[in-house]
């Protein structure tokens, strides 16, 4: 968040009052109390996944360029500030973080401003700040000091030198009880095990406690939220020494009706002192979150927003569980729909999707795992409304994506005065920027509303969508990676999953700006890739295919035949882990440990039986990001045909012998000298064998008397 600052050494401009604009053109166009910035948390009970998610979204211009990414360890680091005097060196070696910064031409060419939403390798993340305000009492006893530490500094500082959520709590309490806070800021600061809200209440004092397991919150930039916490269970809550003492001595401390101190009301600003932007985004998250307020607890006025809200709290309990991950996503987009704050009715209303927000970030905890991969940072870095968030690894990342851009970046895109101007969002981007486009989508949607938001949100919705389910699928091999080999696929899965999303985005930026310049607004907005439903992609995203090889669904199975008998095909299939893409196949041989292509490069296999022996062979299918898996290998064994059976050798002809007469008994044939034998015998001599058994089979009718 950012508020007009000077600190005599010619840096005006703080940023810690989202909403405010750079330079005069833009301070002419929103008003001093305008902050916009909404930070959000919602416990693990709540969650459909039973996982925490605390986050925040930054306003500040609608055209202002955000850069994603990692500081590397410094020994001694010296931290200063271009917002006030704040200076402190470390006496050790800081961590390696992840940071979302502005440009360095914001901050008179500095690249250390502004970290503003990380993780650090040992998994602390810390989202800063949310800027509040203190009433006058305060003000006069206690005043920001010039050499505190504020917004430009509290991320570095946290997460280069804590390695857990209290750490970090701790450092920057003692910072300023030394040298005093430069701003009232709230800052969010977790780890696996906890999430603490730091509160600098005023120049010296604070308070940070745990965030309640029981209730959700939504915050745009207001310091009068009523909480309740033990100041004296320092387990759970930490504060600076003079924190009741400073206003009761001042007579300006006040209570719950119970006797408790209240410390929202004894620091913050007093419920009419409120801007209606800020109010009316409180009545838009209660809305969100199926909490709302009681009618009576507010008012609404037409082009205006809601006034008079009375005794808001901090902590609030959601009217339902079961939150998934999308949802509390799009809470930092919320609009205030379809209720009656709904800002897409009334463009007076503020909104937490409001078209000045440059970033959001929200962390999503997982209880259980280790710190390397318990926080997975989802970052969007334009707009929330016309934007989608990515999943990174930060507590691992050692690279950076080039889609990210960096802090070298040409930022002149964002045009004169970072104001929202269409003439800018036209003409092409710098190439490769993921954050340019997304700016540029945000800006020709959002002023186009009537024929381009709804088409352009239901894509962006469905791109999301996408991104998050196959999130869980690169998630379920992440936690199956051994810890050595994490950082690689954590910068592997950055990679794809930014890379992805910049060609679907680019293309959606291209036909947009293809619908503009045709001038027929008759038919309403189609992206290309959305299906004829509306509700889903024609190409899928393939994010996790650059993670997980294809899965074999069916294995080829070998058998036996007879050598050059026809043969059944050997058959694979497979499916990608994104269930988009084609797939490629080849087939190999296996001989021994050796592998030899085919040359067969199709799902079937035709086997070959031409040749006697076993053969052994596998298919290897490759997804579109050229990950690969091997199926198992089947065997085929093509046997020699088996020989004929030997027929029985029939007996040798014999030659009846005449010298001795027959003994078989009833034999019917004549005896030796008989004279019809001695026709028969010279028959058989003239015919052979065959005229044999015809000429006795004749003679047997023959003495039958049948002839």
């Amino acid at each position: 968040m950012r508020t007009p600052f000077s600190n005599g050494r010619g840096t005006w401009l703080k940023r810690a009052a989202c909403g405010f604009a750079v330079g005069a053109a833009l301070l002419t166009t929103a008003p001093l109390n305008a902050l916009a910035c909404t930070q959000v948390w919602v416990p693990n009970q709540f969650t459909a996944n039973g996982d925490r998610y605390v986050g925040r979204s930054e306003d500040y211009a609608s055209r202002h360029v955000k850069i994603f990414g990692i500081q590397e360890p410094q020994k001694n680091t010296h931290y200063t500030s271009d917002e006030s005097g704040f200076d402190w060196t470390s006496d050790k070696t800081s961590y390696r973080y992840t940071y979302v910064r502005d440009h360095p031409s914001d901050w008179s060419d500095r690249h250390d401003a502004y970290s503003e939403a990380g993780i650090n390798e040992h998994g602390v993340s810390c989202s800063a700040t949310l800027t509040t305000n203190y009433n006058e009492g305060i003000k006069a006893v206690d005043p920001s000091t010039e050499t505190g530490i504020g917004e430009y500094s509290y991320a570095g500082v946290i997460l280069g030198e804590s390695k857990t959520a209290r750490e970090g709590v701790e450092l920057l309490g003692r910072l300023i009880d030394e040298q005093g806070a430069n701003g009232r800021d709230q800052i969010t600061i977790s780890d696996t095990n906890e999430t603490w809200l730091f509160c600098a209440l005023s120049g010296h004092q604070w308070i940070a406690y745990i965030m309640p397991e029981d209730q959700v919150s939504v915050n745009p930039n207001m310091g009068n939220l009523r909480f309740k916490v033990d100041l004296d269970d320092t387990k759970t809550c930490l504060h600076s020494k003079g924190l009741i003492s400073v206003p009761e001595e001042a007579g300006l401390l006040k209570t719950f009706e119970d006797g408790t101190p209240d410390i929202a009301s004894t620091y913050g600003v007093s419920d009419v002192d409120h801007s209606s932007g800020t109010t009316t985004r409180y009545v838009q998250g209660r809305h969100y979150f199926e909490a709302p307020l009681a009618t009576d607890r507010y008012t609404v006025v037409p082009g205006k927003g809601v006034t008079n809200l009375t005794e808001p709290t901090q902590f609030f309990t959601p009217g339902r569980g079961g939150w998934t991950t999308n949802e509390i996503l799009r809470s930092l987009a919320a609009r205030g729909e379809g209720t009656d704050v709904d800002a897409n009715k009334d463009a007076a209303f503020g909104a937490i999707g409001n078209n000045r927000t440059v970033e959001s970030h929200m962390f999503q905890i997982r209880d259980g795992l280790t710190a390397d991969i318990a926080t997975v940072q989802w970052e969007a870095l334009s707009r929330t409304e016309f934007s989608v968030f990515v999943p990174l690894y930060s507590a691992l990342l050692t690279e950076v994506s080039p889609y990210f851009s960096d802090l070298n970046c040409d930022e002149t895109h964002q045009g004169p005065g970072q104001k929202d101007n269409v003439e800018w969002a036209m003409k092409e981007e710098p190439v490769n920027s993921l954050p340019f486009v997304l700016m540029d989508i945000n800006t020709l949607a959002y002023n186009n509303r009537s024929t381009m938001a709804a088409g352009t949100r239901a894509y962006l919705d469905a791109l999301q969508a996408q991104i998050i389910a196959q999130q869980e699928i690169v998630d379920g091999v992440m936690k199956n990676t051994p810890a050595g080999g994490r950082t690689a696929l954590a910068n592997k899965a950055q990679m794809a999953v930014v890379e992805q999303t910049y060609l679907k985005c680019d293309k959606l930026l291209d036909e947009m700006r293809a619908y503009i310049n045709a001038g027929d607004f008759s038919k309403p907005f189609a992206p290309s890739d959305l299906n004829a439903e509306g509700n889903g992609m024609v190409d899928r995203l393939a994010y996790a295919d650059a993670i997980v090889a294809p899965t074999i669904t069916q294995q080829p199975v070998g058998a036996t035949y007879e050598q050059g008998a026809k043969a059944v095909d050997l058959t694979v299939a497979a499916a990608t882990a994104s269930g988009a893409g084609e797939l490629s196949y080849e087939w190999f041989s296996k001989v021994g440990d050796d592998l030899v292509s085919t040359g067969v490069k199709t799902a079937n296999f035709p086997v070959d039986t031409s040749k006697v022996g076993e053969f052994a062979y596998l298919c290897r299918v490759t997804n579109g990001q050229g990950l690969a898996v091997d199926s198992d290998a089947a065997v085929v064994t093509v046997k020699a045909p088996a020989a004929p059976a030997d027929p029985k050798p029939e007996p040798p002809a014999t030659t009846p012998d005449t010298s001795k007469p027959s003994k078989k008994p009833g034999s019917g044939l004549p005896q030796t000298g008989d004279p019809l034998s001695l026709v028969a015998v010279s028959a058989c001599a003239l015919a052979g064998a065959g005229a044999i058994g015809y000429g006795v089979r004749s003679k047997r009718r023959n003495l039958r008397g049948e002839e």
